[in-house]
C-alpha cells in the first residue's frame, strides 16, 4: 500500500489576524428607551397630515360651538334662568381657552427674544460689532433685570462695560457675568433628569415605561432649561423646542450618540457587564445629558466663548455618581 504525500497549498496572500475587524458585541446596551423617545419627538408630520388634523380640529370646533349655541338658545327657550347660567359658565371655558391662547403667544414670543438675542450676539462677534454687541448687553441686562440670581453679576457688568472696546470681549464679560449662575442651574437640571431616566430604565422591567419616563423626564428638563435662560414656554412652545433641540442634535452628529458614549459609559463599570437593565439605564442617562447640552445650546441667549461647553462625560460622571457603583468625578 502506496504512502500519501501530505498536500501543500500555496495562498498568494499571506492572512493578518490583527488586521481582522473585531467581533461586534451584541449585548452592548443601546439606550432604546431614549432612542424611541427621541424618535418619537423629532418625527416630522407631513404636510397630508398637518391638514388632516387642521380640518379635523375645525370641524371639531365648529361643531361643539353649533352644538353649545343650541344648547343655551334652547334652554333659555324652556328655562330662561337655567340657560343665564349654561351661557355664564361657557363663557367662563370660553375666557379660559382664551387667557391659555394668550400665554401660549407669550411664550412663543419670549421664546423668539431668546433667539434673536443669540443671533445678534453671533453676528455681533463674527462682525467685531462693538455697537451690535453692546445692544446685545443692553437686552440681556433688561431680560435678566428682574432675577436676583444676577445681581452680582449685573453690578459687575455695569462696572466694567465701558472697558470692554471690541465686540469679543464685551460679550465675553456679559457671558461670564450673567450666565455663569444660570448654566449652574442647568446643569443641574441635566444631571437630575439623567439620574432620573437611569433610575428608571435600570429598576422598572415594563417595556414601554422607560421610554415613557425618558420622554417625559427630557421634556421636563427642556422646558426647566428654557425657564432658566428666560424663554419661558407653555406646552405648544415647549413642543417646538423640544423639536428644535433634537433638530439641533442632528445638524450637529450629535444625534449618533450609539459610537463612543455608548462604549465608554457601558463598558466602564461592572454592573453593566453583569446586567444589562443596568448597562440600559447609563446609556440612557447619558443620551439625556447629551440632550441637555443641546438644549442648553439653544436656549442659551449667548454662545459659549469665555466659559466652555459642558462636558457629557463630566455630567454623565455626576449624575450617576455612586447611583450604580462608580465613583463619578466632576468634570
Amino acid at each position: 500500500m502506496k504512502s500519501r504525500k501530505p498536500l501543500v497549498l500555496e495562498l498568494e496572500e499571506t492572512a493578518d489576524p490583527s488586521a481582522a475587524p473585531p467581533v461586534p458585541d451584541a449585548d452592548l446596551p443601546e439606550g432604546r428607551a431614549m432612542r424611541g423617545a427621541a424618535a418619537f419627538a423629532a418625527r416630522a408630520p407631513s404636510r397630508l397630515g398637518r391638514l388632516f388634523w387642521g380640518l379635523l380640529g375645525a370641524i371639531l370646533s365648529f361643531a361643539v360651538s353649533v352644538a353649545a349655541w343650541t344648547f343655551v338658545t334652547d334652554l333659555m327657550a324652556r328655562y330662561p334662568l337655567l340657560g343665564w347660567l349654561a351661557a355664564v359658565l361657557i363663557g367662563a371655558f370660553v375666557l379660559v381657552v382664551a387667557i391659555i391662547a394668550l400665554r401660549e403667544l407669550a411664550a412663543f414670543a419670549r421664546l423668539r427674544r431668546v433667539d434673536t438675542i443669540h443671533r445678534e450676539a453671533e453676528a455681533a462677534i463674527t462682525g467685531a460689532d462693538l455697537a451690535g454687541a453692546r445692544r446685545v448687553v443692553a437686552r440681556l441686562q433688561s431680560l435678566y433685570a428682574h432675577r436676583p440670581e444676577t445681581a452680582l453679576g449685573r453690578a459687575r457688568l455695569a462696572a466694567r462695560h465701558d472697558d470692554s472696546f471690541d465686540a469679543d470681549g464685551l460679550l465675553a464679560l456679559a457671558e461670564d457675568a450673567l450666565l455663569t449662575p444660570l448654566d449652574a442651574q442647568a446643569l443641574r437640571t441635566i444631571e437630575g433628569a439623567a439620574r432620573q431616566v437611569a433610575t428608571v430604565t435600570a429598576l422598572v422591567p415594563l417595556a414601554l415605561a422607560d421610554v415613557a419616563t425618558a420622554l417625559g423626564a427630557n421634556l421636563r428638563m427642556i422646558r426647566r432649561i428654557a425657564e432658566i435662560y428666560g424663554g419661558r414656554s407653555g406646552a405648544l412652545g415647549s413642543w417646538r423646542l423640544t423639536r428644535s433641540v433634537l433638530a439641533h442634535l442632528a445638524a450637529t452628529g450629535a444625534v449618533a450618540v450609539g459610537d463612543d458614549l455608548v462604549h465608554s459609559v457601558a463598558g466602564g463599570t461592572l454592573l453593566t457587564k453583569v446586567s444589562r437593565r443596568f448597562g440600559e439605564g447609563m446609556v440612557n442617562g447619558a443620551l439625556t445629558a447629551r440632550v441637555g447640552v443641546a438644549a442648553i445650546e439653544v436656549c442659551r441667549p449667548l454662545p459659549f466663548r469665555a466659559r466652555k461647553r459642558p462636558l457629557v462625560s463630566a455630567l454623565v460622571a455626576r449624575a450617576l455618581a455612586g447611583l450604580f457603583g462608580r465613583d463619578g468625578q466632576a468634570g
